[in-house]
């Protein structure tokens, strides 16, 4: 039978159906919001097992946000997905440099990819910053490169690009590296994962 619903009330439905739907499985309160606002995302349940947060990953990307960082994503998908209210809010802003005509112009010239060098761009901002990737692999190894030359610290790292060539291996870069960072293992992602991990943690700071 067809529920009927208030429009305000259907996202918190929906979260009470993704908890039903969970069972008796019980998810790390920490990292509780943002698996399930990505599972509301996606209706992917394997999130719940793939999302690796290193040690109090959510609790470092809050206390950025709080502190009024900015986000760098990879994808202009991403970037409208995430909420520019709420991070203007915390007195942050959101960049993404992919469709900079010099940062083309350079890939070109160098032979890399425009993601690789938009991390190095975003490499040059003097504010601290939270990377999501959620589309390219060669933003991830660029910027694993990045932090072990020193040359950018970012508060926390979203790892989740989609897709099959060195997808998987450059997950394992930032998994593997000391800085805070929420991934999802495997081959699932994307910019809307990307954009809702952001959101659940604004939104847990601003709602």
């Amino acid at each position: 039978m067809t529920e009927i619903i208030a429009p305000k009330d259907i996202e918190k439905r929906s979260f009470e159906i993704i908890t039903e739907l969970l069972g008796s499985r019980r998810l790390d309160p920490e990292n509780e919001p943002v698996i399930k606002r990505v599972i509301h995302t996606t209706a992917d349940f394997d999130f719940a097992d793939s999302l690796i947060f290193s040690p109090h990953a959510v609790e470092q990307g809050l206390r950025a946000l709080r502190a009024g960082c900015d986000i760098v994503t990879d994808t202009q998908m991403a970037k409208a997905g995430i909420s520019k209210p709420a991070l203007e809010k915390l007195g942050g802003r959101v960049h993404c440099f992919m469709s900079d005509a010099d940062v083309a112009q350079e890939a070109q010239k160098r032979g890399l990819t425009r993601a690789a060098v938009s991390m190095e761009r975003a490499a040059a901002l003097q504010n601290p910053s939270i990377f999501a990737v959620g589309n390219a692999p060669t933003a991830l190894l660029r910027l694993r490169e990045l932090i072990d030359d020193g040359r950018v610290a970012p508060a926390l790292v979203i790892g989740v690009p989609v897709g099959f060539v060195n997808v998987v291996e450059s997950k394992e870069q930032i998994l593997s590296s000391s800085v805070p960072h929420i991934v999802a293992r495997g081959r699932k992602g994307g910019s809307a994962v990307a954009a809702a991990i952001c959101n659940a943690l604004l939104y847990q700071l601003t709602r």
